[in-house]
């Protein structure tokens, strides 16, 4: 009898984890190589200003120097260009490798100091002496837009999404409720700082590149095209990565500097950053102002909704473009009927550092707004907040659900889902009557404590295609070789359980290679939580056609017709009833390549995971303090591969959004100095602020886009973080509206409370 599904859905213990825990663990500081220079960043102090001269003689006199790079030695290298939603018209807004004649934030590139050893790199930076003009500093989105260079101004450009008649919902309305809300700019900050080393191997004039993450064959390709290189000539290496959230593994200046000095010194060079570098120039993310207004009717149901946002981009547009607030814009109306919808987003710039994607990007953001949204409109109506909710979500027999809008190149169809059945079962798991009852009495006792709850849909398994290699080696080792990254999510793991599910073999015994273009010619990497939905479905076709190949090949040998054979942990054997049987090891030594298949999964629409999450806090008037008693979170995925990753993945994701809901906040003075550059400033969630969590993984709505039924998990436990917090802030201030900024820090809460006590 064939042992089918032994593996998914189990949570067997991760494969990757055995060198980590045992300190073998290859991260980038760990790569190192013969004879190489160290490379330092000379950053700009000002936040605006023109270039009057770089002086370098001082730090080129210091022994152990061997040279200094401004944008005159890399002025033949173009812009870095956008990896997702790169609209033309924001292209003359990219970013170059080192700043020519203007600065535009504090950190940016300006000089390349090429150094024996770290040291003596660190010193001369110092030495370089930068004279400076300032200029005007822009540091709010929502000022009217201003000269940014010649004939260009800082709003490289205006989004629209719409469908249906929005005029006709608002005339119609009995009820139109506007906020003003923002979203506070913070990021990922990892535990690994960035690096790169970069080497040439001259003899077989191929250019190395180690320490990549996140997107390696898009990266080498462009570094490739940006060097004017052939792609085959370029090879991208990645190891451990200690945290990704979106900011780690794209294209920055650093990367293609140490591989152009890589080229032109014929050394390997390396480069690390500090802390204090990771804070002011590695992508930040989320800050956004909005101007949101709903239609309803008496009962609270939603006619249009209306929103005009303002996204801070920081001073350049990077790889990721206008994919933010494109996704902010699109995402929205999550889980509700919404008849009529138009967002408006304003990209703009500020002389602040660069913004990227982070953890569940645009949708942290809209989520905030939509779910506070739905709170006040429960206070307009005089319902609460879980029966406003009720009345607006799309029904279970509404699916497939096409939103009318568009993301990432894809048309948005909600594929599966039943929201309401979600939004039971989380209320059931948070005891959520009975918490209201407990609360209120709490309150009548003089303690500030309230419940609140938010619900989303994420998106994930982007595609276009994931393409996989399954190979059986004439020693039995199985290999996956596929072009995704790990960047600590569990992808070893999570392949090797559907390819052994799918060949019959034990899991522990696959080794999964990602992350080297030198082994696969193509991959898209790991963003936009796609692995498991993309790199899973090619690999269970990979493994499905290297599976009917061992059995065509056995069949010869074993004297039999392939349909009557199967693999059971490991071994041919007969499908029914006992015979002769042969490891598959075997069977690989007698044929002198091993055996392989390699297969793609193409895919034109994402999967639409969702979830509820429920908040309970209480609210320390006097300091200002939130703390978080209790947070449950269910999260529909469709299908679990690994249950326990899943929870992992959850738990990891409500940390990062208590961050930005609480504490973490990049800030600048007037003049555009950071505020935050250094972890007294940038204050992150301890073990201390984050709750325990009772989290449920749903499977009630398989996806029907594959045959698994994947949806992604990796942005669900950060999305609507910030909404549910504030939500149970209201509740425990009985000031339904009260939080329309995130992060809500102590000082702020004190503040909005100093002022609310006031009126």
């Amino acid at each position: 009898m064939s042992a089918k599904q032994k593996f998914i859905g189990r949570s067997v213990p991760r494969l990757e984890d055995r060198p980590l825990l045992t300190g073998q663990g290859r991260f980038a500081a760990d790569i190192s190589f013969p004879g190489q220079w160290t490379m330092r960043v000379v950053r700009s102090p000002a936040a605006h200003g023109n270039i009057k001269s770089i002086d370098a003689s001082a730090a080129l006199k210091l022994p152990g120097v061997h040279a200094v790079w401004t944008h005159a030695d890399v002025a033949q290298i173009p812009p870095i260009p956008f990896r997702l939603t790169g609209l033309k018209e924001l292209e003359p807004y990219r970013q170059l490798v080192l700043a020519k004649d203007v600065v535009r934030y504090v950190g940016e590139p300006v000089a390349a100091i090429f150094a024996e050893n770290a040291y003596i790199a660190e010193d001369a930076a110092e030495l370089v002496e930068l004279s400076i003009e300032s200029l005007k500093t822009t540091m709010l989105a929502t000022e009217p837009p201003g000269s940014y260079a010649r004939e260009l101004t800082t709003e490289p450009g205006v989004l629209r999404k719409t469908y249906g008649d929005v005029e006709a919902a608002f005339r119609d309305a009995h009820a139109i409720i506007s906020l003003e809300l923002s979203i506070g700019r913070h990021t990922g900050v990892p535990l690994e700082t960035r690096g790169a080393i970069a080497r040439y191997d001259v003899p077989r004039d191929v250019l190395e590149l180690h320490g990549a993450a996140k997107v390696p064959h898009w990266n080498r390709d462009t570094i490739a095209q940006m060097l004017g290189r052939e792609k085959e000539t370029v090879q991208l290496y990645e190891g451990h990565v200690g945290g990704g959230f979106g900011i780690r593994g794209e294209i920055y200046p650093e990367d293609v500097l140490v591989c152009a000095a890589a080229l032109k010194f014929k050394r390997p060079i390396k480069w690390i950053e500090d802390r204090r570098e990771h804070l002011i120039a590695a992508n930040h993310s989320r800050e956004q102002h909005h101007h949101v207004r709903a239609a309803t009717d008496a009962q609270g149901r939603i006619l249009g909704i209306d929103d005009e946002f303002f996204h801070d981009n920081g001073a350049y547009m990077r790889t990721h473009a206008a994919t933010v607030p494109d996704l902010a814009a699109a995402m929205l109306p999550g889980p509700y009927r919404v008849p009529a919808y138009r967002a408006t987003a304003h990209i703009r710039l500020t002389n602040k550092t660069p913004c990227g994607t982070y953890r569940a990007p645009g949708r942290y953001e809209s989520t905030f707004v939509r779910e506070r949204l739905l709170d006040a409109i429960a206070a307009k109506v005089g319902v609460d907040k879980v029966e406003i909710r009720k009345r607006n979500l799309i029904s279970k027999s509404a699916m497939p659900y096409t939103l009318g809008l568009d993301t990432l190149g894809t048309q948005i169809v909600y594929d599966s889902g039943d929201y309401a059945l979600l939004l039971d079962k989380a209320l059931k798991a948070a005891g959520w009557d009975a918490l209201q009852k407990q609360l209120g009495e709490r309150r009548k006792n003089g303690e500030r404590v309230g419940a609140g709850i938010a619900m989303f849909v994420e998106k994930s398994g982007l595609g276009p295609f994931d393409t996989v290699r399954v190979e059986i080696k004439p020693d039995g080792t199985i290999e996956v070789i596929t072009g995704v990254a790990s960047i600590g999510q569990g992808v070893e793991t999570v392949i090797a359980q559907i390819c052994a599910d799918t060949l019959g073999v034990d899991y522990a015994n696959i080794r999964v290679t990602h992350g080297q273009t030198d082994r696969i010619a193509r991959g898209m990497g790991a963003f936009a939580s796609r692995v498991t939905v993309m790199c899973g479905e090619a690999t269970r076709l990979a493994a499905d056609k290297l599976r009917t190949r061992v059995l065509e090949a056995a069949a010869e040998l074993m004297q039999s017709r392939a349909d009557a054979l199967d693999i059971v942990n490991g071994d041919i054997v007969r499908a029914h009833g006992p015979g002769p049987s042969m490891p598959l090891a075997e069977l690989a030594r007698t044929l002198p390549d091993g055996l392989s298949a390699e297969d793609t999964f193409e895919s034109t629409h994402m999967v639409y995971p969702y979830g509820v999450h429920v908040a309970a806090v209480r609210v320390d008037a006097d300091t200002g303090d939130v703390a978080i008693e209790r947070y449950v979170i269910a999260y529909d995925i469709g299908k679990a591969v690994n249950p326990k990753l899943v929870e992992g993945q959850i738990a990891g994701g409500l940390a990062q959004g208590v961050g930005g809901a609480l504490l973490e906040e990049f800030r600048y003075d007037e003049n555009g100095e950071p505020l935050s550059v250094t972890f007294a400033d940038y204050l992150m969630p301890t073990a201390r602020e984050i709750p325990e969590i009772s989290i449920l993984v749903s499977e009630d709505a398989p996806s029907p886009l594959n045959p698994l039924g994947l949806k992604g998990a990796g942005e669900g436990g950060a999305n609507p973080v910030g909404a549910a917090i504030a939500s149970a802030i209201d509740d425990a201030l009985q000031r339904p509206g009260l939080v329309t900024q995130l992060p809500v820090t102590p000082q702020r809460l004190k503040e909005i409370l100093k002022q609310t006590h006031g009126h």
